[in-house]
Order: structure tokens, then C-alpha cells, then sequence
């Protein structure tokens, strides 16, 4: 066996090792956790998911203001725990508003430094509290263990898929690794989660509902990815992070959690769970 397959193989070991683990906590916070727990767990992963992007934004030599982003990034599920949507709109304002008095103090502060302040904590921050949305809706534990399930499932089959039979490149300039057919796969393994374990959480939703929640979180899940790509790429680097072997930083990992579960969640919404 050559040296670069059983590297890839050894690789491919720590990643499925490193991911089974993460996997199990999230599984066993989810379950036992309450949605205290959860709104925990949440917020320390987007903080350190936050404490990495504003890493990327000073190696572009911006400078942003952590203090004001990672203590609004670990605010939001715990408020959201709390008070909901409204909580977060709280703390969306609450941080505009300090950023905005930073800017006008402190004269050496530009435009971009406010902006990825900002951003970075609603980037992350705010769409992964929609976790803890979900999980306080009808259903909430099944609805949010189908978001996991979907979201890893689009994981491994596009990577299975794409691996094999993927020829045809989806972004080259972004991830030359994504192909078309690693979409297909990882899109039918999403939708079907979502139309074998959604049901479990009786809410009363539709098969046609449930394939559209699938089918849409899917490709969220793929921009979501290619979006920390981008990322990644403007930065000149090939990883967020170094905090979990196999997979980098907590961004890299997450990057598909941050967009499906808001898309996730105003689905489930408009389709009627409350």
C-alpha cells in the first residue's frame, strides 16, 4: 500500500474518530441536556467558531472587536433560552449599538472593523441559536435531531458520492473537492432523513413539506460550507482552526449548522410548528 493511501486512510480514521465523538456529546446534549444544556453547548461552540472567524478577519488586517462579538455570540442561545426571538433581536441591537459608540470613540477604528465585529457575531452567533429555537418548538427534540442527522447524512453521502463517481467540479475557485454528483448524493441522503426520522416528531407535517425542508437544508448546507470556504481562501489559509483533528476548527465543522438551522427553523415555522 503506498504511502500517500495509507496516509489518506489514517486520515479518514482520525476524522471518523474525531467526529464520533464530537457527534456523541452533541447526541447526549441534545437528549439530557434540556434546553439549557443545549443553549450551553451552543454557545460555546459559536464562540469558538467566532473566536476563529475574527482570527481570519486580522490575518486580512482587520481589527475586530472580540469582546463586543464573543460576549454577544455566547449571549444569544442563552437568551434565546429564555426569551426567544425577541432576545435575540435584544442582543442583535445591544451589540450595534456598543460597536457604533466603539466606533465613534476611538478614532483608529475604521468602517471594516465595526463591520466584521458586527457580522461575525451574527454570522455565527445568532443563526446557530436557532438551534435552541428549534429545539423549544413542538416536536423540538426530534426536529432537531433530524437538522443533525440531515446535515451529517449530506456529509457522507457527498463525500462517498463525490469521492467515487464525482467528475464534475461544483465551485473549482472555492472547493475543488465538490462536485456535482457529491451534491446529488449528499442532497438525496439529507431528504431522506428528513422523510424517515421527521416523521418521529409528530408534528403533523406533510411528506411533500418534509422533502421540501430536506431538499432546501441540503443546499443550505452546501452554501454554508462554501461560504466559510470563501472564507478560508480570502484568509490564505486551509483551516479555521487546529481544535479537532480531522476537521480543523470548530467553523469548519459547524459552517453547515450556521446557515440549515435558520433555514431550518423559519422552515418549520411558516409550515406551522409552533
Amino acid at each position: 500500500m503506498s504511502d500517500g493511501r495509507t496516509r489518506g486512510l489514517r486520515d479518514f480514521g482520525i476524522r471518523t474518530l474525531s467526529a464520533a465523538l464530537l457527534g456523541g456529546v452533541v447526541l447526549a446534549v441534545l437528549f439530557f441536556g434540556g434546553t439549557w444544556g443545549l443553549a450551553a453547548a451552543v454557545a460555546v461552540i459559536a464562540a469558538l467558531a467566532a473566536t476563529e472567524l475574527y482570527a481570519l478577519a486580522r490575518r486580512e488586517r482587520r481589527l475586530p472587536n472580540e469582546m463586543f462579538g464573543i460576549t454577544a455570540v455566547v449571549a444569544m442561545p442563552l437568551v434565546a433560552a429564555r426569551w426567544g426571538g425577541s432576545g435575540l433581536a435584544a442582543v442583535i441591537s445591544a451589540l450595534i449599538v456598543a460597536s457604533l459608540v466603539w466606533h465613534v470613540l476611538f478614532r483608529q477604528v475604521r468602517l471594516s472593523d465595526t463591520a466584521i465585529t458586527v457580522f461575525g457575531a451574527a454570522y455565527v452567533g445568532f443563526t446557530l441559536s436557532h438551534v435552541v429555537l428549534i429545539r423549544q418548538l413542538d416536536g423540538g427534540t426530534m426536529l432537531t435531531l433530524t437538522m443533525i442527522l440531515g446535515i451529517w447524512a449530506n456529509d457522507v453521502a457527498a463525500y462517498l458520492v463525490g469521492s467515487t463517481v464525482g467528475k464534475r467540479p461544483l465551485a473549482a475557485r472555492i472547493s475543488p473537492r465538490k462536485t456535482w454528483e457529491g451534491l446529488a448524493g449528499g442532497t438525496a441522503g439529507t431528504v431522506a432523513v428528513w422523510l424517515l426520522v421527521g416523521p418521529l416528531a409528530e408534528t403533523g407535517l406533510s411528506v411533500s413539506t418534509l422533502l421540501l425542508i430536506g431538499l432546501v437544508s441540503s443546499l443550505a448546507a452546501v452554501f454554508g460550507d462554501l461560504a466559510e470556504s470563501r472564507f478560508k481562501r480570502e484568509a490564505s489559509v486551509k483551516d479555521s482552526g487546529t481544535l479537532l483533528p480531522g476537521h480543523g476548527g470548530f467553523l469548519d465543522r459547524f459552517d453547515s449548522f450556521i446557515v440549515v438551522s435558520i433555514v431550518t427553523y423559519y422552515l418549520l415555522v411558516m409550515a406551522g410548528v409552533q
